[in-house]
């Protein structure tokens, strides 16, 4: 029974990652390979403020929206300047060189070495313990990140940011703030996915670099891109079939050795399928495959 709670706690923390993401790939048409950054910043924030200074969960929600969006602001503005796939590499690049300060920043994370001993979240009094406890917060905030979303694209704010994915210098020419919606846009993908970051270091209870590297990024996108791009609906989708699907090799006797290995593969081998046959995903609205 433990064993399924935790993957739908996953699968909730992962939906919250694949809304995030959807915003700024699937609305907005720019693909990043830095959200495992942003995932890892929203962790790293709140692990941190929980452990010296015994922050308030809430509190620690918040200072982490906050620090990863200012990141996603800072990675929003090459996208001013740049697009495709030298935007791509820029994002990259950011996810490369937010790893590397976690790895090597030992006074502030203790690199390798990671932060262990992180304090279960106490919300009004009670402490969510227990792994029903964490599945009822996980489900409450990936339904308000998917409420929050579902209004941001269907208010003229959405409408833009699909005008930008169609045909940007389109929606230049209709007097729209091309600069400002980028940036904008990327702040809250940063912002919302931070959010699954911090769940994500109170329900493990330890966090280190290895949970945020390129290979995350690239899962995340995954989500997004076989989930469908440009419609939320498409990343819960997205999120219960990766999360769950590689746990069926546990079921067919496979070493955890060799498991780990093929879950790359899988995820991998998805991608090439949907970006050949079906690059819209399961539910998109949105081809990253251009004709």
């Amino acid at each position: 029974m433990e064993y399924l709670l935790h993957i739908l706690i996953l699968i909730a923390i992962y939906t919250i990652v694949g809304i995030s993401l959807n915003l700024v790939a699937g609305y907005t048409g720019l693909i990043s390979i830095a959200h495992a950054a942003f995932y890892g910043i929203g962790a790293y924030a709140a692990a941190l403020l929980s452990l010296h200074y015994h922050a308030n969960f809430l509190v620690a929600i918040i200072a982490g929206i906050v620090i990863a969006a200012v990141a996603g602001i800072a990675i929003g503005f090459p996208s001013l300047r740049i697009r495709d796939d030298f935007f791509v590499i820029a994002t990259f690049g950011f996810q490369v060189i937010t790893f590397q300060i976690m790895n090597n920043w030992m006074d502030l994370t203790q690199g390798p070495l990671g932060l262990p001993g992180i304090p279960q979240p106490t919300l009004f009094g009670y402490q969510f313990s227990s792994h029903v406890d964490f599945l009822v917060l996980t489900l409450f905030f990936a339904l308000l990140v998917y409420l929050v979303s579902r209004r941001l694209v269907n208010a003229p704010f959405g409408n833009v940011l699909r005008a930008i994915r169609e045909d940007e210098i389109f929606a230049q020419s209709l007097g729209k703030n091309v600069s400002y919606y980028k940036v904008l846009v990327f702040a809250i993908g940063a912002g919302l996915v931070s959010i699954g970051g911090a769940l994500y270091a109170y329900y493990i209870t330890f966090i280190d670099p290895t949970s945020f590297t390129v290979t995350e990024s690239i899962f995340m996108l995954s989500i997004v891109i076989v989930g469908g791009a440009g419609r939320l609906s498409g990343s819960v989708i997205g999120a219960v079939l990766l999360v769950s699907i590689p746990e069926l090799l546990r079921f067919i006797g496979m070493p955890s050795s060799i498991a780990a290995n093929m879950r790359q593969i899988l995820y991998g081998g998805l991608l090439v399928i949907f970006m050949m046959f079906r690059p819209k995903g399961i539910f998109g609205e949105f081809g990253f495959r251009r004709e």
